[in-house]
């Protein structure tokens, strides 16, 4: 029914219907190769020697190392995991089955029970102590390697599963079932992480560690929850820091949505500090909206409840709209997101003070000065005031996944495989490629810091001059133009285009160095000189005729005369000469 390949040993572990796995050792292959010696398939007398069943190995080759009995029915599936000495076997028995091997046996471990069904496929999880099974049952099941628990079940209403497999780089899982296949993920990658001045806390291996970006020292605060003993616990899905009183929201989908309310040590001695009992809460988003109080979304219940420090609610709020999640704003205004737009609220004076059409938004992130506000959907970025009106709106198609403001005001966000920049007037690049997902924290001049999907934190290069270069075109700093265009290698013809595009053939010129264009930009932005100096280098009719209607239109007397002489337009000379009085150069 299966075989496999062990990742780095010479074995292949084999499943069948008659109850039993089998590895089979098949170093003989390996040796077989390595002398070179091959078996002639068209040879009468080498397909006799391969046995009666015209074998393709001898007897040598290949010979069975363990039998592995204690599946009652027929098996559908076995597997190596991919670093331990471990096999994991599924069948019509229902059952999954772990057994550990060494050089001289292989026994049972346990038994996963759970399906109602026959068990088609199974899987270790290649980077967790997690099991994957999937079933005629319409079911794929999760298991704890090390406590043979069910965890977790996905379940799809009409259609039975067949086959599972792993992405070998990603995590991403794909099970095939009746009417096609879903490719599905095990479990959030983004990393949790606030920002406050020069510090990143993040979270990482149930630990609450600090970064500082200053000297690049990494460390562990305080410990946070972990899942008890048989049971899962998401990793948490945001985190909202207190600088005030040092204290920290997590928030996870644990419970239907919950969060739990920690105090930081107020002496760091780099070492992790036990979290003790968090307050904890039920509730889909917490955010802080003041120094000793913070918002909890009851979306039940379409509920706003202001908490104090101790967890103890102070005050009820009803949303005014079906809300779907809450953000922090400046002072004590939070975004209420809701499936169609956003909506700026105030928790003290419960009013609605603006609102903006948006699709779902996943993130919230606000400039430095908080002037500014990036809303960040699925394949949109929306920039806006802070009273939520509308400055620009960037699609993408591919999902966006972070964003961070510099501080001259331009937002550079991520997508799968790029890091790009949005002006809040509309324009957009791409500052570079990335080989793997970041989630951008923090910019710095050319330093890009950024988590990546492990829980670290890296710096990218980047360079900022095309969007500084274009900042400072939008702010008229022509100085800051000059200095950029000696100063860098900002050259090419998407900039010159946009530059010709957006109004601005002066500076244009400055990264010309073609006759022809830079006669046409001159000629666009009125420096006749640079026309001048172009058409007698270029030194053709057709180009001195067009200097020559720009030059009369403009009031240029004498370039008239010259592009008149260039051309021996003899009539519209004297025609020029008669208009202008000038009766000696008429005579001649």
């Amino acid at each position: 029914m299966c075989a496999q390949f062990h990742p780095t040993d010479d074995l292949v572990v084999s499943a069948c219907l008659d109850q039993t796995v089998r590895v089979w050792d098949i170093s003989g292959l390996r040796r077989k190769s390595a002398a070179g010696a091959q078996p002639m398939m068209n040879d009468p007398l080498s397909a006799q020697r391969m046995g009666a069943q015209g074998d393709f190995f001898n007897v040598t080759d290949v010979v069975v190392k363990f039998v592995l009995e204690g599946h009652t029915r027929g098996v559908n599936w076995a597997t190596f995991h991919p670093t331990m000495p471990l096999v994991l076997s599924c069948g019509d028995d229902r059952q999954v089955k772990i057994w550990r091997m060494n050089e001289s046996r292989a026994w049972e471990v346990d038994t996963c029970r759970g399906h109602y069904n026959n068990v088609n496929s199974a899987l270790f999880h290649p980077k967790r102590d997690f099991i994957l099974s999937d079933s005629e049952d319409k079911t794929i099941r999760v298991w704890d390697t090390s406590r043979r628990t069910l965890l977790q079940t996905f379940r799809r209403e009409q259609d039975r599963f067949w086959c599972l497999t792993a992405h070998p780089e990603l995590n991403l899982f794909a099970a095939g079932h009746d009417n096609g296949l879903v490719v599905f993920k095990m479990e959030r990658e983004r990393p949790a992480a606030a920002i406050h001045q020069n510090t990143l806390l993040y979270v990482k291996d149930s630990q609450i560690r600090l970064h500082d970006f200053s000297s690049a020292n990494d460390a562990p605060m305080i410990t946070i929850r972990t899942a008890p003993a048989g049971q899962y616990l998401p990793p948490p899905r945001s985190i909202s820091f207190n600088p005030a009183e040092k204290a920290v929201l997590v928030t996870s989908d644990a419970e239907g949505g919950s969060y739990d309310l920690y105090s930081l040590p107020r002496q760091f001695n780099g070492q992790a500090a036990d979290g003790g009992q968090a307050r904890r809460g039920g509730g889909s988003c917490a955010i802080w909206t003041g120094r000793n109080r913070f918002a909890v979304l009851d979306k039940a219940q379409q509920q706003i409840l202001i908490k104090d420090l101790s967890n103890q609610t102070t005050k009820t709020i009803k949303t005014p709209v079906v809300v779907e999640s809450i953000f922090a704003g400046p002072g004590s205004l939070i975004l209420l997101a809701t499936a169609s737009s956003v909506v700026l609220f105030d928790v003290q004076t419960r009013q609605t003070l603006g609102e903006i059409s948006a699709a779902p938004v996943k993130y919230v992130v606000w400039s430095s000065d908080m002037s500014t506000v990036a809303l960040l959907c699925k394949h949109t970025v929306t920039l806006a005031s802070k009273q939520l009106e509308q400055l620009c709106q960037i699609h993408e198609t591919i999902r966006i996944k972070s964003a961070v403001w510099d501080d001259s005001g331009v937002l550079l966000y991520s997508t799968l495989n790029h890091v790009k920049f949005a002006l809040p007037q509309g324009d957009s690049g791409i500052i570079r490629t990335i080989d793997n997902p970041v989630y951008l924290v923090r910019v710095q001049g050319g330093d890009l810091h950024c988590l990546d999907r492990e829980g670290s934190v890296q710096v990218l290069k980047i360079d900022p001059t095309e969007y500084r270069f274009k900042l400072a075109l939008v702010h008229r700093n022509y100085e800051e133009v000059v200095t950029i265009i000696r100063n860098s290698n900002l050259v090419g013809q998407s900039i010159i285009a946009y530059l010709q595009k957006n109004g601005y053939p002066e500076i244009a010129l400055h990264f010309v160095r073609d006759d022809t264009a830079r006669f046409e930009l001159a000629l666009e932005c009125g420096n006749m000189d640079i026309a001048l100096e172009t058409a007698k280098a270029i030194d053709k009719p057709a180009y001195w005729d067009k200097f020559g209607q720009e030059a009369l239109r403009r009031g240029h007397v004498q370039m008239v005369e010259l592009a008149y002489q260039r051309v021996r337009a003899y009539d519209k000379l004297s025609f020029l000469y008669s208009i202008t009085g000038n009766t000696d150069k008429l005579v001649k």
